[in-house]
């Protein structure tokens, strides 16, 4: 493969005046404000300012995130840069003062590029001629876009339930649990499920969490990749428990069980009455090589939650995906479990044009070929520092985690990339974990100029971190 340098156009200015202190890359941890913040502080970077107006003529973001957003957002927005993201297009964002970046985070959700042409020409079509919907009457595009979904699911989830999000997704699924009768819930360490009430409750995280005690009752965490501490907790909640797991824990720092433990998981659950809900909101889609990480094994959930790439890069859509059996309660009362604006006209032409492109363009074959590609060629270039910097590389399809033996490490290589006009992902739940999650619409240009710029980012990180 041929190495081309970056481009000088896709450079951003320099983040060494903002390096992170040890902790920054737990922004993801709950700590970002004051990490991000103590680094800026310490470096001399100046804090928001008050009033100030861009080079554009419009009034300072960063000022604007201090006055209505938030101020930790607007200080780690400073030492990032200060740069405001003002288009896209396949690969690339392009910011505010001309620059583009290349998007390798995007948090899976771009597993089509930005704005991918055929998803943005219906989502037009669609608010040309009725984007949201009454509600009184069918709506055709949801129709469409559940059986086009469920065409691609394990046979026999043939149910949609369409939301806004993947954390209402999460939520969908523990209410079906709950008109189940089924009020004991079984969670995995590290297992990232969204952040809003029930979500958050099985969202293994305290940092997330503590703030916001008391949560859901009767949830229980256990050890992910652990058949035999997941039969203890269901041989306990036997015939009442819900069973919520990740195919590969994204946000757990890419880990990866061993071949079987998701058979195993359906197998007990089965065993002990409990219901299987597979969280494939960011390994779904194609994430993984195909088109849900369950795929690997052939294993058939009771329900399956997609989100993030689902959307086509366009608008956001999630989905709840279940048997017959599981939806009944959903499906014998369609008021059970409702929102305003899921199942919109406008977000389900996204998902339907989403399904579609990536049919006729074979997405999920090019996710694998390229994540083998990548998987292979970033384990070269961190080979020199594995033993020291590096702890080991891993990925399946294009989520591939680079973990680190100290987490200040992930802060300084992330503002090192970025100031290389590259975008990546810390890990929510594993701050040792920087996360790659690039669009399989990549071409050989873009992903030397990624291999490159990650050999200087990781050189100039260990000169650093030695130092």
């Amino acid at each position: 493969m041929t190495m081309s340098p970056p481009s000088a156009g896709s450079a951003v200015p320099s983040s060494e005046s903002a390096v992170p202190s040890s902790g920054t890359a737990a922004s993801s941890a709950g700590n970002a404000t004051s990490s991000v913040g103590n680094a800026a502080l310490s470096s001399g970077t100046p804090a928001p300012s008050s009033g100030t107006v861009a080079p554009s003529g419009r009034p300072d973001v960063v000022d604007l995130y201090l006055k209505h957003i938030g101020s930790g957002r607007a200080v780690m927005g400073r030492v990032m840069g200060g740069m405001a993201e003002v288009r896209s297009e396949g690969p690339w964002i392009h910011a505010d003062d001309g620059r583009r970046f290349l998007d390798f985070g995007g948090y899976g959700v771009f597993i089509m590029g930005h704005r991918h042409p055929a998803v943005v020409e219906a989502v037009h079509r669609q608010i040309d001629t009725h984007p949201l919907a009454s509600r009184v009457f069918l709506e055709p595009v949801a129709a469409l876009a559940a059986r086009a979904l469920a065409a691609h699911t394990p046979p026999g989830l043939d149910y949609v339930h369409f939301v806004n999000s993947g954390a209402e997704a999460s939520e969908a699924a523990l209410k079906l649990a709950r008109a189940h009768g089924l009020t004991s819930v079984i969670t995995t360490r590290s297992g990232f499920h969204g952040k809003t009430l029930g979500a958050l409750s099985v969202t293994a995280n305290a940092t997330y969490q503590t703030p916001f005690q008391p949560l859901l009752p009767d949830v229980t965490q256990v050890a992910y990749d652990d058949p035999a501490d997941l039969e203890q907790a269901l041989a306990a909640r036997r015939d009442r428990a819900c069973v919520i797991v990740e195919p590969v824990q994204g946000e757990g720092g890419v880990r990866i069980p061993r071949h079987g433990y998701l058979s195993q998981v359906r197998a007990l659950c089965r065993a002990y009455g409990a219901l299987m809900v597979v969280d494939e909101i960011q390994t779904g889609m194609g994430r993984l090589g195909t088109w849900w990480g369950v795929d690997a094994e052939g294993v058939r959930p009771d329900v399956l939650l997609a989100g993030k790439g689902l959307s086509g890069g366009v608008v956001p859509v999630a989905a709840m995906v279940a048997t017959a059996e599981a939806y009944a309660p959903f499906s014998r009362d369609p008021y059970l479990h409702t929102s305003t604006f899921g199942a919109s006209p406008i977000a389900c032409a996204a998902a339907l044009a989403t399904v579609r492109a990536m049919e006729e363009e074979e997405t999920v074959a090019r996710a694998a070929a390229l994540g083998l590609r990548l998987l292979t060629a970033v384990r070269a270039v961190c080979a020199p520092y594995e033993g020291g910097l590096v702890r080991e590389v891993r990925g399946r399809g294009l989520l591939i985690g680079i973990e680190f033996a100290e987490e200040q490490a992930v802060g300084e290589l992330l503002l090192e990339l970025i100031s290389r006009g590259v975008l990546v992902n810390h890990s929510l739940n594993s701050t040792r974990v920087l996360r790659l999650t690039p669009p399989a619409v990549v071409e050989d240009t873009a992903l030397d100029l990624f291999l490159t710029t990650l050999g200087e980012a990781l050189r100039s990180t260990a000169d650093r971190m030695a130092g």
